[in-house]
């Protein structure tokens, strides 16, 4: 509670674009409620810029916020147990009851180089959904999770048994990270984003008054 579960930010900027910074992805049961909250107040924006280029990951409140943004069903990263061998895939859950962002208004997602773990998997299955318009840096590449093993009574081994896998891709963003779509500064990818976000709801007005 005393980092408010993550949700550093919600702000409405010009232009009805929503901005949320989110440091943490909290345990659902821990902090699900807020998570939810953020995302119904995000409902309202007509353009939605998250920035994780201060989250190093976190819990399965990442699928609360996907939920939000694509259909239900879509393929996620699923995993692959190197002990027993057996894959399990992932798709996007049904999104919450009330107000939702939907699948199709314009979405930008901030990484930088500290941005790991959850926060990479929330930005790389967008984009391969075509989802999302990543924009800043090479994220830090931490993709599969592990287990803890005892070693010692005083020690234990972080060891990381499986490999995290895409279906759209076939791979993952381990060692590599995620990729921008639009590669600038991390300082700069907020600035950046409200552009591309300006740029898509001009043309949207257009299209309407057109019509």
């Amino acid at each position: 509670a005393h980092v408010n579960h993550g949700v550093q930010k919600i702000e409405r900027l010009d232009g009805n674009i929503m901005l949320i910074d989110l440091r943490v992805f909290p345990p659902h049961e821990l902090g699900g409620d807020v998570i939810g909250a953020m995302m119904t107040v995000a409902a309202q924006g007509d353009a939605l810029i998250i920035d994780l280029r201060n989250n190093g990951g976190g819990m399965d409140t990442v699928d609360t916020i996907i939920g939000q943004l694509v259909p239900e069903g879509s393929p996620l990263s699923g995993s692959f147990d190197r002990p027993t061998g057996k894959s399990t895939s992932h798709v996007s859950p049904a999104p919450g009851k009330g107000r939702r962002f939907g699948d199709t208004k314009p979405l930008y997602i901030l990484t930088g180089k500290r941005t790991f773990s959850a926060a990479e998997a929330l930005a790389y299955d967008l984009q391969a959904l075509k989802r999302a318009t990543i924009v800043g840096e090479v994220t830090g590449g931490g993709a599969n999770p592990f287990e803890y093993r005892r070693v010692h009574p005083h020690f234990a081994l972080s060891l990381p048994e499986q490999k995290s896998v895409n279906p759209i891709t076939g791979t993952n963003w381990q060692d590599v990270g995620v990729k921008p779509d639009v590669a600038v500064p991390a300082d700069q990818a907020l600035e950046a984003a409200l552009s591309l976000a300006g740029e898509a709801l001009g043309k949207a007005s257009r299209g309407d008054q057109n019509k």
